[in-house]
Protein backbone atom coordinates (compact mmCIF):
# COMPACT_ATOMS: atom_id res chain seq x y z
CA UNK A 1 0.00 0.00 0.00
CA UNK A 2 1.50 3.41 -0.82
CA UNK A 3 0.26 7.14 0.07
CA UNK A 4 0.50 10.11 -2.10
CA UNK A 5 -0.56 13.57 -0.50
CA UNK A 6 0.07 17.41 -1.84
CA UNK A 7 1.13 17.96 1.92
CA UNK A 8 4.56 19.32 1.71
CA UNK A 9 6.68 18.54 5.29
CA UNK A 10 6.72 22.43 6.16
CA UNK A 11 2.94 22.76 6.02
CA UNK A 12 2.25 24.42 2.43
CA UNK A 13 0.41 22.69 -0.53
CA UNK A 14 1.42 21.92 -4.01
CA UNK A 15 -0.80 20.59 -6.73
CA UNK A 16 0.74 18.27 -9.24
CA UNK A 17 1.40 20.01 -12.63
CA UNK A 18 -0.66 19.64 -15.71
CA UNK A 19 2.33 19.51 -17.53
CA UNK A 20 2.12 17.07 -20.19
CA UNK A 21 5.14 14.22 -20.77
CA UNK A 22 5.82 12.32 -24.39
CA UNK A 23 5.93 9.36 -22.52
CA UNK A 24 8.07 7.59 -25.55
CA UNK A 25 10.86 9.78 -24.01
CA UNK A 26 10.66 8.75 -20.45
CA UNK A 27 13.07 6.41 -19.02
CA UNK A 28 14.25 5.09 -15.53
CA UNK A 29 16.71 7.94 -15.85
CA UNK A 30 14.57 10.50 -15.78
CA UNK A 31 15.71 11.74 -19.04
CA UNK A 32 12.85 12.81 -21.12
CA UNK A 33 11.30 15.84 -23.42
CA UNK A 34 8.27 17.43 -21.75
CA UNK A 35 5.86 18.74 -23.67
CA UNK A 36 4.37 22.30 -22.91
CA UNK A 37 0.48 22.58 -21.86
CA UNK A 38 -1.59 24.91 -20.43
CA UNK A 39 -4.95 23.81 -18.85
CA UNK A 40 -8.44 26.00 -19.38
CA UNK A 41 -11.22 24.90 -16.96
CA UNK A 42 -14.54 26.49 -18.07
CA UNK A 43 -16.44 28.76 -15.70
CA UNK A 44 -18.49 26.61 -12.88
CA UNK A 45 -22.00 25.59 -14.03
CA UNK A 46 -21.48 26.80 -17.01
CA UNK A 47 -24.64 25.01 -18.98
CA UNK A 48 -24.62 22.63 -16.60
CA UNK A 49 -21.62 21.46 -17.35
CA UNK A 50 -18.43 20.89 -16.14
CA UNK A 51 -15.73 21.20 -19.24
CA UNK A 52 -12.13 20.65 -19.26
CA UNK A 53 -9.78 21.65 -21.91
CA UNK A 54 -6.09 20.95 -23.27
CA UNK A 55 -4.21 22.62 -25.62
CA UNK A 56 -0.52 21.94 -26.32
CA UNK A 57 2.43 21.77 -28.01
CA UNK A 58 5.45 19.83 -28.10
CA UNK A 59 8.94 20.22 -27.91
CA UNK A 60 8.91 18.56 -31.71
CA UNK A 61 6.62 21.15 -32.51
CA UNK A 62 3.72 18.93 -33.13
CA UNK A 63 0.10 20.37 -32.10
CA UNK A 64 -2.35 18.45 -30.11
CA UNK A 65 -5.64 19.63 -28.92
CA UNK A 66 -8.24 17.40 -26.82
CA UNK A 67 -11.41 18.74 -25.28
CA UNK A 68 -12.34 16.69 -21.91
CA UNK A 69 -16.01 17.01 -21.60
CA UNK A 70 -15.58 16.21 -17.75
CA UNK A 71 -13.87 15.22 -14.93
CA UNK A 72 -15.77 11.28 -14.94
CA UNK A 73 -14.90 10.79 -18.42
CA UNK A 74 -11.91 8.39 -19.86
CA UNK A 75 -9.82 10.17 -22.22
CA UNK A 76 -6.63 8.96 -23.76
CA UNK A 77 -4.08 11.69 -22.60
CA UNK A 78 -0.77 11.35 -21.65
CA UNK A 79 0.53 13.12 -18.53
CA UNK A 80 2.58 13.31 -16.13
CA UNK A 81 4.29 15.55 -12.83
CA UNK A 82 7.18 17.71 -12.68
CA UNK A 83 8.53 20.07 -10.08
CA UNK A 84 6.42 23.21 -10.68
CA UNK A 85 4.67 23.79 -7.85
CA UNK A 86 0.94 25.16 -8.54
CA UNK A 87 -1.75 26.66 -6.18
CA UNK A 88 -3.78 23.66 -4.70
CA UNK A 89 -7.25 22.93 -5.51
CA UNK A 90 -7.99 21.09 -2.66
CA UNK A 91 -5.35 19.03 0.20
CA UNK A 92 -5.86 15.37 -0.92
CA UNK A 93 -4.38 11.48 -0.05
CA UNK A 94 -4.20 9.23 -3.00
CA UNK A 95 -4.19 5.95 -1.09
CA UNK A 96 -3.34 2.75 -3.42
CA UNK A 97 -3.58 -0.67 -2.99
CA UNK A 98 -0.68 -3.12 -3.62
CA UNK A 99 -1.33 -4.30 -6.88
CA UNK A 100 -1.21 -0.26 -8.04
CA UNK A 101 1.42 0.39 -9.97
CA UNK A 102 3.30 3.73 -10.55
CA UNK A 103 3.28 3.18 -14.23
CA UNK A 104 -0.75 2.78 -14.65
CA UNK A 105 -1.23 6.06 -12.50
CA UNK A 106 1.08 7.85 -14.37
CA UNK A 107 0.83 6.54 -17.92
CA UNK A 108 -1.98 5.34 -20.60
CA UNK A 109 0.29 2.17 -21.46
CA UNK A 110 -1.35 0.53 -18.99
CA UNK A 111 -5.29 0.67 -17.59
CA UNK A 112 -6.00 3.30 -15.28
CA UNK A 113 -6.36 1.62 -11.56
CA UNK A 114 -10.23 1.68 -10.67
CA UNK A 115 -10.50 4.66 -8.55
CA UNK A 116 -13.07 5.75 -5.41
CA UNK A 117 -13.08 9.06 -3.89
CA UNK A 118 -14.36 9.85 -0.47
CA UNK A 119 -15.95 12.56 0.82
CA UNK A 120 -16.33 13.79 4.11
CA UNK A 121 -19.52 15.95 6.39
CA UNK A 122 -19.72 19.59 7.25
CA UNK A 123 -17.07 19.86 10.50
CA UNK A 124 -14.93 16.56 9.49
CA UNK A 125 -12.17 16.01 6.96
CA UNK A 126 -10.45 13.60 5.05
CA UNK A 127 -9.41 11.93 8.17
CA UNK A 128 -12.26 10.75 8.92
CA UNK A 129 -12.02 8.24 6.17
CA UNK A 130 -8.36 7.59 6.96
CA UNK A 131 -8.39 3.84 8.70
CA UNK A 132 -11.53 2.43 6.35
CA UNK A 133 -9.80 3.72 3.03
CA UNK A 134 -6.51 1.88 4.02
CA UNK A 135 -8.95 -1.50 5.09
CA UNK A 136 -10.75 -1.01 1.72
CA UNK A 137 -7.18 -0.74 -0.02
CA UNK A 138 -5.98 -4.01 1.55
CA UNK A 139 -9.17 -6.21 1.14
CA UNK A 140 -9.03 -4.18 -3.00
CA UNK A 141 -5.49 -3.66 -3.45
CA UNK A 142 -6.06 -3.30 -7.60
CA UNK A 143 -8.01 0.01 -6.58
CA UNK A 144 -6.85 3.65 -5.36
CA UNK A 145 -9.15 5.29 -3.01
CA UNK A 146 -8.85 9.48 -3.64
CA UNK A 147 -8.93 11.02 0.39
CA UNK A 148 -9.82 14.84 -0.37
CA UNK A 149 -10.50 17.42 2.86
CA UNK A 150 -13.34 19.93 1.13
CA UNK A 151 -13.20 23.74 0.72
CA UNK A 152 -13.39 25.77 4.36
CA UNK A 153 -12.32 22.06 6.39
CA UNK A 154 -8.75 20.35 7.21
CA UNK A 155 -5.98 21.53 5.29
CA UNK A 156 -7.98 23.02 2.39
CA UNK A 157 -9.36 25.51 5.14
CA UNK A 158 -6.30 27.46 3.85
CA UNK A 159 -6.90 27.34 0.51
CA UNK A 160 -8.71 30.71 -0.11
CA UNK A 161 -11.95 30.07 -2.28
CA UNK A 162 -14.43 32.39 -3.92
CA UNK A 163 -17.71 32.51 -2.41
CA UNK A 164 -20.73 31.11 -2.48
CA UNK A 165 -19.94 28.03 -0.77
CA UNK A 166 -22.54 25.68 -1.71
CA UNK A 167 -23.16 22.14 -2.30
CA UNK A 168 -22.30 22.65 -5.81
CA UNK A 169 -19.25 24.96 -5.49
CA UNK A 170 -17.97 21.95 -3.83
CA UNK A 171 -18.61 19.50 -5.69
CA UNK A 172 -17.23 21.32 -8.56
CA UNK A 173 -13.60 21.80 -6.35
CA UNK A 174 -13.54 18.25 -6.44
CA UNK A 175 -14.41 18.15 -10.45
CA UNK A 176 -11.21 20.16 -10.69
CA UNK A 177 -9.10 18.30 -8.60
CA UNK A 178 -9.69 14.90 -10.38
CA UNK A 179 -9.34 16.25 -13.83
CA UNK A 180 -5.74 17.70 -12.78
CA UNK A 181 -5.05 14.24 -10.97
CA UNK A 182 -6.09 12.84 -14.18
CA UNK A 183 -8.53 10.48 -12.00
CA UNK A 184 -11.43 8.80 -13.74
CA UNK A 185 -13.59 7.94 -10.85
CA UNK A 186 -15.67 4.67 -10.87
CA UNK A 187 -17.21 5.41 -7.13
CA UNK A 188 -18.03 8.14 -5.45
CA UNK A 189 -18.60 7.65 -1.69
CA UNK A 190 -19.87 10.44 0.61
CA UNK A 191 -21.20 10.88 4.22
CA UNK A 192 -23.58 13.55 4.77
CA UNK A 193 -22.99 16.81 3.77
CA UNK A 194 -20.11 14.58 1.32
CA UNK A 195 -23.57 12.90 0.23
CA UNK A 196 -24.96 15.46 -1.59
CA UNK A 197 -22.00 16.80 -3.26
CA UNK A 198 -21.40 13.41 -4.86
CA UNK A 199 -24.70 13.55 -6.51
CA UNK A 200 -23.45 16.85 -7.44
CA UNK A 201 -20.44 15.83 -9.33
CA UNK A 202 -22.37 13.30 -11.13
CA UNK A 203 -25.12 16.22 -12.13
CA UNK A 204 -22.86 18.66 -12.94
CA UNK A 205 -21.08 16.51 -15.20
CA UNK A 206 -21.29 16.59 -19.42
CA UNK A 207 -23.22 13.84 -20.44
CA UNK A 208 -22.90 10.96 -22.07
CA UNK A 209 -21.13 9.79 -19.37
CA UNK A 210 -17.48 7.46 -20.84
CA UNK A 211 -18.19 4.63 -18.44
CA UNK A 212 -20.74 3.90 -15.33
CA UNK A 213 -20.09 5.34 -12.24
CA UNK A 214 -21.82 4.28 -8.71
CA UNK A 215 -22.67 6.95 -6.19
CA UNK A 216 -23.31 6.43 -2.89
CA UNK A 217 -24.79 9.13 -0.18
CA UNK A 218 -24.16 7.66 3.54
CA UNK A 219 -27.04 8.74 5.64
CA UNK A 220 -28.49 12.00 3.46
CA UNK A 221 -31.63 12.31 1.44
CA UNK A 222 -31.22 14.08 -1.68
CA UNK A 223 -33.38 16.81 -0.79
CA UNK A 224 -34.59 17.80 3.20
CA UNK A 225 -32.23 17.64 5.62
CA UNK A 226 -34.17 16.47 9.14
CA UNK A 227 -31.98 16.98 12.16
CA UNK A 228 -32.71 14.66 15.43
CA UNK A 229 -35.08 15.31 17.91
CA UNK A 230 -34.72 16.47 21.44
CA UNK A 231 -31.59 15.84 23.11
CA UNK A 232 -29.78 14.59 20.11
CA UNK A 233 -26.79 16.85 18.15
CA UNK A 234 -28.18 19.88 15.93
CA UNK A 235 -25.26 20.76 13.39
CA UNK A 236 -26.40 24.29 13.37
CA UNK A 237 -26.42 24.69 16.57
CA UNK A 238 -22.78 22.99 16.31
CA UNK A 239 -21.60 25.87 14.51
CA UNK A 240 -22.92 28.13 16.54
CA UNK A 241 -21.39 27.14 19.99
CA UNK A 242 -18.00 26.69 18.28
CA UNK A 243 -18.33 30.52 17.36
CA UNK A 244 -18.14 31.41 21.02
CA UNK A 245 -14.95 28.96 21.68
CA UNK A 246 -11.74 30.37 21.52
CA UNK A 247 -9.71 30.31 17.95
CA UNK A 248 -6.68 29.30 20.37
CA UNK A 249 -6.98 26.13 22.80
CA UNK A 250 -4.59 24.95 25.33
CA UNK A 251 -6.41 21.64 26.25
CA UNK A 252 -8.55 19.29 23.73
CA UNK A 253 -10.01 17.41 27.12
CA UNK A 254 -11.61 21.62 27.53
CA UNK A 255 -13.31 21.45 24.50
CA UNK A 256 -14.49 18.08 25.02
CA UNK A 257 -16.17 19.16 28.54
CA UNK A 258 -17.47 22.21 27.37
CA UNK A 259 -19.75 20.33 24.75
CA UNK A 260 -20.66 17.87 27.05
CA UNK A 261 -22.11 20.72 29.22
CA UNK A 262 -23.34 22.20 26.54
CA UNK A 263 -25.69 19.22 25.75
CA UNK A 264 -23.81 18.05 22.83
CA UNK A 265 -22.56 13.90 22.99
CA UNK A 266 -19.39 12.67 23.73
CA UNK A 267 -18.86 11.33 20.23
CA UNK A 268 -19.67 14.56 18.91
CA UNK A 269 -17.32 16.74 20.83
CA UNK A 270 -14.62 14.09 20.50
CA UNK A 271 -14.78 14.09 16.65
CA UNK A 272 -15.06 17.71 16.65
CA UNK A 273 -11.49 18.15 18.56
CA UNK A 274 -9.61 16.20 15.64
CA UNK A 275 -10.15 19.43 14.08
CA UNK A 276 -7.41 20.99 16.30
CA UNK A 277 -4.17 21.34 15.09
CA UNK A 278 -0.82 21.79 17.13
CA UNK A 279 0.68 25.33 16.77
CA UNK A 280 4.37 25.39 15.61
CA UNK A 281 6.75 23.87 12.85
CA UNK A 282 6.17 20.20 12.87
CA UNK A 283 8.24 18.16 15.16
CA UNK A 284 8.61 20.77 17.98
CA UNK A 285 6.52 21.02 20.77
CA UNK A 286 3.74 23.51 21.53
CA UNK A 287 1.25 24.22 24.11
CA UNK A 288 -1.75 25.95 22.21
CA UNK A 289 -3.58 24.28 19.50
CA UNK A 290 -6.03 26.01 16.50
CA UNK A 291 -8.89 25.46 14.11
CA UNK A 292 -8.28 23.53 10.79
CA UNK A 293 -11.50 25.08 9.17
CA UNK A 294 -13.50 28.27 8.14
CA UNK A 295 -16.07 28.36 9.99
CA UNK A 296 -17.94 31.45 8.11
CA UNK A 297 -17.24 28.86 4.90
CA UNK A 298 -18.91 26.33 6.76
CA UNK A 299 -22.24 27.89 8.09
CA UNK A 300 -22.65 28.68 4.38
CA UNK A 301 -22.05 24.92 3.08
CA UNK A 302 -24.31 24.02 5.86
CA UNK A 303 -27.20 26.12 5.44
CA UNK A 304 -26.56 24.75 1.19
CA UNK A 305 -26.51 21.41 2.47
CA UNK A 306 -30.28 22.35 3.77
CA UNK A 307 -31.14 23.85 0.95
CA UNK A 308 -30.29 21.71 -1.60
CA UNK A 309 -32.62 19.58 -3.49
CA UNK A 310 -31.50 17.01 -5.96
CA UNK A 311 -34.65 15.08 -6.04
CA UNK A 312 -34.92 15.91 -9.64
CA UNK A 313 -31.45 14.74 -10.71
CA UNK A 314 -32.43 11.75 -8.76
CA UNK A 315 -35.83 10.70 -10.40
CA UNK A 316 -34.11 11.19 -13.50
CA UNK A 317 -30.93 9.86 -13.80
CA UNK A 318 -28.69 9.49 -17.25
CA UNK A 319 -27.43 6.28 -17.93
CA UNK A 320 -24.58 4.58 -16.34
CA UNK A 321 -25.18 6.40 -13.08
CA UNK A 322 -26.16 4.04 -10.07
CA UNK A 323 -26.97 5.72 -6.65
CA UNK A 324 -27.33 3.89 -3.28
CA UNK A 325 -28.71 5.62 -0.70
CA UNK A 326 -27.50 3.98 2.93
CA UNK A 327 -29.63 5.01 6.04
CA UNK A 328 -28.16 4.28 9.87
CA UNK A 329 -30.74 2.83 11.53
CA UNK A 330 -30.08 5.16 14.66
CA UNK A 331 -29.93 7.82 12.18
CA UNK A 332 -29.54 11.58 14.25
CA UNK A 333 -30.47 13.03 10.91
CA UNK A 334 -34.02 11.35 10.41
CA UNK A 335 -35.13 9.67 7.26
CA UNK A 336 -38.99 10.50 6.50
CA UNK A 337 -41.63 8.30 5.02
CA UNK A 338 -41.83 10.10 2.29
CA UNK A 339 -38.02 10.14 1.48
CA UNK A 340 -38.25 6.41 1.28
CA UNK A 341 -40.91 6.24 -0.76
CA UNK A 342 -39.54 8.73 -2.76
CA UNK A 343 -36.10 6.43 -2.89
CA UNK A 344 -38.64 3.15 -3.90
CA UNK A 345 -40.05 4.86 -7.17
CA UNK A 346 -37.29 5.92 -8.29
CA UNK A 347 -35.72 2.40 -8.14
CA UNK A 348 -38.44 1.63 -10.73
CA UNK A 349 -37.37 4.78 -12.72
CA UNK A 350 -33.93 4.00 -13.19
CA UNK A 351 -34.15 0.84 -14.00
CA UNK A 352 -35.95 1.70 -16.93
CA UNK A 353 -33.73 4.25 -18.03
CA UNK A 354 -30.06 2.12 -17.59
CA UNK A 355 -29.32 3.36 -14.16
CA UNK A 356 -29.80 2.48 -11.12
CA UNK A 357 -31.02 3.12 -7.16
CA UNK A 358 -30.89 1.12 -4.46
CA UNK A 359 -31.87 1.93 -0.26
CA UNK A 360 -29.85 0.16 2.00
CA UNK A 361 -30.32 0.06 5.89
CA UNK A 362 -26.77 -0.29 8.46
CA UNK A 363 -27.75 -1.49 10.97
CA UNK A 364 -26.72 -0.75 14.75
CA UNK A 365 -25.02 2.95 13.70
CA UNK A 366 -25.79 6.13 13.94
CA UNK A 367 -25.16 9.06 12.07
CA UNK A 368 -21.21 8.28 12.20
CA UNK A 369 -21.83 5.22 9.65
CA UNK A 370 -17.79 4.40 9.16
CA UNK A 371 -17.59 4.72 13.43
CA UNK A 372 -20.20 3.33 14.76
CA UNK A 373 -20.76 0.06 12.49
CA UNK A 374 -17.51 0.06 10.07
CA UNK A 375 -17.99 -3.50 9.61
CA UNK A 376 -21.35 -3.67 8.66
CA UNK A 377 -20.44 -0.93 6.04
CA UNK A 378 -17.89 -2.03 5.05
CA UNK A 379 -19.52 -5.66 3.56
CA UNK A 380 -22.46 -3.08 2.12
CA UNK A 381 -19.85 -0.93 0.32
CA UNK A 382 -18.01 -3.97 -0.97
CA UNK A 383 -20.09 -4.63 -3.54
CA UNK A 384 -18.42 -1.82 -5.84
CA UNK A 385 -15.28 -2.89 -5.48
CA UNK A 386 -15.76 -6.92 -6.21
CA UNK A 387 -15.01 -7.87 -9.84
CA UNK A 388 -11.20 -5.62 -10.91
CA UNK A 389 -8.23 -7.10 -10.89
CA UNK A 390 -5.06 -5.86 -11.97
Amino acid sequence: MSVISNLMSCGGLRETAVNCIDKKNLDFGLNWRAATCRTRISMPFEKNEFQLGIEGKSSRGNKEKRRIRMALIDEKVVYGRDTTERPAVLAYELVQGSLVKWGSVMGKSKPDPPTAVLLHGILGSRKNWGTFTRRLAQEFPAWQFLLVDLRCHGDSASIKKKAPHTVASTAFDVLKLVAQLRITPRVLIGHSFGGKVALSMVEQAAKPLAQSVRVWSLDATPGKVRVGGDGEDHPAELISFIRKLPKEVYSKQDIVNALIREGFSMDVAQWLVTNLKRNGPPGLPSSSFSWMFDLDGISEMYQSYEETNLWKFVENLPQGVHVNFLKAERSLHRWALEDLQRIHAAEDLAAEEGAGVEMHVLEDAGHWVHADNPDGLFRILSSSFQGFKA
